[in-house]
């Protein structure tokens, strides 16, 4: 598998881009992935992709990716393109009149949230609840909410305010967790841009609203995108994908189905690893829900995980074929 996914040899050091922090470093995985000179997608060569008017070549884009990934530098620009937020196709005038659409809508959500929990975009974040589950304000005893002089006037009565308010601080205790180890979170203002993303997606994505695990995906376009609204339309145009993995209320779909898949896949290609675990009482292959959950970000480096985000690109940015993807890991 190492031989496939990561290069371990020359090339240059990452770890200057996405620091980690100096008490973290013994219980983070290993970087093992290298930029490689002439291999790495380098932002002249991605600015040698566009045409005068601003059409990619995103097929020789493409190449260069697979061979080596994405420099740092430019992994924001580039990801927006693999994300599906920007045609391949369209102008450098077309691109910013989308752009400019995108950042008003999110201003408009970001301003609606902010119409009922103030805080929102503020540079803060809450960690305890705000309200009951019945809409009854908490934050007489609520640290987060009194030190912002803000406050619920009365009981919530709409089920949409209420449901959405009710996660919020749930959305702050795992934006806490989030890549803890990285510097860029030891800024609160950081975390607070994450919690903001997740919190104005979640009001938006109502029927699904916010589930564990989307901060792990969310996290790297915060650290990739400096502008927040492009990084809240990077990881909802990822969640075009992902969003049913994480539907709750329903049967085998999602995460669960994939479990399916990956049985039926080992059975075929291993059938001696599919009957040990078997004989362990694993069959149902339950101990990889997490691997796919948040597509291996607990499981490798930063570095490492979005490399391999960019070169199994099928695995997570076009999400077509499960199994194809897992004989390629295999």
């Amino acid at each position: 598998m190492s031989g496939i996914l990561f290069h371990k040899y020359g090339g240059e050091d990452l770890d200057s881009y996405y620091p980690i922090r100096p008490e973290c470093q013994a219980d983070v995985p290993k970087v093992r992935f290298k930029a490689r000179a002439g291999k790495t997608l380098s932002a002249r060569r991605w600015h040698a992709a566009f045409s005068e008017d601003g059409h990619l070549d995103i097929a020789k884009v493409l190449r260069r990716i697979q061979r080596g990934g994405i420099h740092p530098s430019i992994k924001g620009l580039v990801w927006e393109f693999l994300l599906g937020c920007y045609d391949p196709n369209s102008t450098f005038e077309e691109r910013n009149q989308i752009r400019q659409q995108r950042r008003q809508q999110y201003a408009a959500w970001k301003t609606e949230c902010q119409n009922i929990v103030p805080i929102i975009g503020s540079g803060k974040f809450i960690t305890a609840a705000i309200v009951t589950d019945d809409g009854q304000s908490l934050q007489d005893s609520n640290r987060d909410s009194l030190d912002q002089g803000w406050h619920v006037d009365g009981a919530i009565s709409d089920k949409k305010v209420l449901q959405w308010m009710l996660g919020l601080h749930q959305i702050g205790l795992d934006v806490v967790r989030t890549d803890r180890s990285l510097v860029f979170y030891e800024s609160e203002t950081n975390q607070a841009k994450l919690w903001d993303v997740l919190a104005i997606y979640s009001w938006v994505d109502n029927d699904i609203g916010y589930v564990q695990g989307m901060n792990d995906i969310c996290s790297p376009m915060i650290v990739l995108l400096e502008n927040e609204a492009d990084a809240f339309w990077c990881f909802e145009h990822t969640m075009r994908r992902l969003r049913e993995n994480f539907r709750t209320n329903t049967g085998m779909i999602g995460v669960q189905s994939q479990l399916s898949t990956l049985s039926q896949i080992i059975r075929t290609i291993d059938p001696k690893l599919h009957q040990h675990l078997e004989d362990l009482d694993g069959g149902e292959y339950l101990f990889a829900f997490r691997m796919l959950m948040v597509l291996f970000r607990r499981e490798f480096s930063f570095v490492d995980a979005l490399y391999l985000w960019e070169v199994r690109r099928n695995l997570f940015f076009t999400y077509l074929s499960f199994s194809e993807n897992l004989v390629l890991l295999c």
